[in-house]
């Protein structure tokens, strides 16, 4: 009976041995968080600054390969979100992954908004920045023609510059999580209702909308994300792998910055309110932004459960444009996961470079 026993017995301690051992890292791996011992590395691909003016940076990232597409692709960011949500870390990088495909890419990175930005307007945007960006693209290339890639707001922006210059050279357009009818914008529509959402008074008491203010409106939206997200990093925590991703996107979440005051009040009141760039109605510096002055390819891309750009509204991008060449898709996901993580790798990231390799030559 003792030599039958006794596999069993080791078996025992060796499982326990294996418990001890996970739930002493998962220990280990807590404290580090706790205390934000070795900050993550983000945002690292080798990059120059080309130019730059007040917190606005044009980044132009080094190419990987001896051979690029002649095109040059300009990667616009959101303006309440830091850029390096596209540029994660080594392996789930999509700046990367565009220059392992032999894209030429640059970024428009906006930077945090100071007290004295708080009178920048889409104007400042569409009208000044965008336009100094896309001549620096094409004095470092040697080309004219260039892409535009715009995530969330950056793809808004893309419209309305694309919508206010028909005779810009653009050659191609594709957007991520892009939305554009605010009727299907679920509770932010809900929460900004003009009957109760007095948007004068916030900007003019508080200038630019602070950060936590943003934090906030987007956690009430899925209210329990957060805590079963530590719930899920308790279970978690012996894998040093899911820490660090883990560790990456709560660094991005949790990193918002200010979204400027006069920029808010014109979000709210000509797109949330309006919704003058589903109508046609929208005006940039005086010009009527006009989509279907969009003639180029348009490749809009789209989260199936996305909960901050939900499919509502960023479904009729494509019925806007006047172009004949457009193509959608809507994929497995979230607002971030669409463009970052382990499942952007294998799912939107090799679409789009497969689309727009065939279109940058």
């Amino acid at each position: 009976m003792t030599t039958t026993r006794q596999p069993y017995a080791r078996q025992f301690v060796e499982a326990a041995q294996s418990q001890i051992d996970r739930n002493r890292e998962r220990a280990k791996k807590g404290l580090e968080i706790l205390l934000a011992r070795e900050e993550p590395p983000v945002g690292i691909t080798p990059k120059d600054v080309i130019y730059s003016r007040g917190t606005m940076r044009l980044y132009h990232y080094r190419p990987w390969t001896d051979e690029v597409y002649r095109v040059p692709v300009v990667f616009i960011m959101s303006l309440v979100s830091k850029p390096w949500i596209l540029d994660l870390t080594s392996g789930q990088s999509f700046v990367q992954h565009m220059l392992q495909e032999g894209f030429d890419v640059f970024m428009v990175d906006w930077g945090i908004p100071r007290p004295e930005d708080t009178n920048l307007r889409f104007e400042d945007y569409v009208d000044d920045l965008m336009p100094r960006c896309f001549e620096e693209v094409q004095k470092a290339t040697g080309e004219e023609e260039y892409t535009i890639l715009g995530y969330c707001m950056g793809g808004m922006l893309a419209l309305m510059y694309g919508g206010i210059n028909p005779d810009a050279p653009i050659k191609n357009l594709i957007c991520a999580a892009t939305p554009v009818d605010m009727d299907g914008m679920g509770l932010f529509k809900t929460w900004t209702d003009k009957r109760y959402f007095d948007i004068d008074r916030l900007v003019d008491s508080v200038g630019n909308i602070p950060p936590d203010l943003m934090l906030r409106s987007f956690e009430m939206l899925r209210p329990s994300d957060r805590l079963f997200s530590y719930v899920r990093l308790l279970d978690n925590l012996w894998d040093p792998m899911f820490v660090m991703g883990y560790r990456i996107m709560y660094k991005w979440t949790n990193e918002q910055i200010p979204f400027p005051g006069e920029t808010y009040r014109q979000f709210v009141r000509d797109l949330m309110w309006e919704n003058k760039l589903l109508n046609g109605t929208m005006d940039i510096a005086g010009k009527r932004v006009d989509l279907k002055a969009i003639k180029y390819p348009v490749f809009n891309a789209m989260a199936e459960h996305d909960h901050i750009a939900p499919y509502k509204a960023t479904r009729p991008l494509t019925s806007l444009v006047g172009s004949e060449d457009t193509e959608d898709i809507t994929l497995k996901g979230g607002h971030v996961s669409l463009v970052a993580g382990k499942n952007a790798v294998g799912r939107l990231w090799p679409r789009v470079a497969e689309w727009l390799g065939e279109r940058s030559v």
